[in-house]
């Protein structure tokens, strides 16, 4: 099995130069950054490295796992954040459960043992809790499985993920792919991680509580409505 290594940026240079000797590149076949170009001197450590740079074409994390999804050849793709927050130490874990025959794995930050969830910017764990409440309703309706549907700290089969067909453009990617894996009764694994403090620049915009809150559930009651109608779409 061929696993590539897709590095999501955008101003994380502080980050990700602080992750940088913690990540395994040897673990990989393919490993390469996509970004909708930083200005901060992301783009320039990332060429002093020699990993080559995607530019991405719309900014958003669903838009960066398709063109992530296009861009490589091989057999598994691992997607991992540069701005602090998920652990490199995982990703041996990641790689151990693709080959083991998982289509989907994923990092779960709640209520498993031994997972922790950054909540430094979350006082009230307004994002905590309304995270384990789409879990749970997923895990209800669609029987997932999974305690953290939400977290973007996860790893496809390339085959398995071209079925799915995701079309969400950003953060709800995530949500969106627990819920169609399940839907076609793919292999899911979840295992415990640890997130980190995020280094550097504050959360994106699109990952606000309110505004995600919101736009997780205009993506939950449309994997209502289209039940497996997206299996048929070109």
């Amino acid at each position: 099995m061929k696993i590539a290594l897709a590095i999501l940026t955008w101003d994380e240079l502080e980050g990700i130069s602080n992750l940088y000797n913690r990540i395994n590149f040897d673990l990989f076949d393919q490993v390469f950054a996509i970004d909708p170009g930083s200005t901060d001197g992301t783009l320039e450590f990332f060429k002093s490295k020699n990993i080559p740079v995607l530019i991405q074409q719309k900014t958003g994390r669903g838009n960066a796992f398709r063109e992530g999804l296009n861009h490589t050849d091989c057999d598994s793709i691992v997607f991992f954040s540069g701005d602090g927050n998920e652990d490199p130490d995982d990703l041996p874990n990641m790689i151990k459960y693709l080959k083991e025959g998982y289509d989907l794995v994923i990092g779960g930050r709640f209520i498993r043992k031994g997972c922790k969830s950054d909540n430094s910017d979350d006082k009230f764990r307004v994002r905590w809790f309304g995270n384990v409440i789409f879990s749970l309703v997923c895990r209800i309706i669609w029987r997932t499985g999974v305690f953290d549907s939400i977290n973007g700290y996860r790893a496809f089969k390339t085959d398995s993920m071209k079925k799915l067909k995701l079309d969400a453009n950003k953060h709800e990617i995530e949500l969106q792919s627990t819920i169609r894996a399940s839907k076609l009764k793919m292999k899911i694994k979840e295992f415990p991680t640890k997130e980190l403090l995020r280094i550097g620049n504050p959360r994106k915009s699109t990952a606000g509580t309110m505004v995600l809150g919101k736009t997780l559930s205009k993506t939950l009651f449309k994997e209502l409505i289209i039940r497996k109608k997206f299996v048929e779409e070109n």
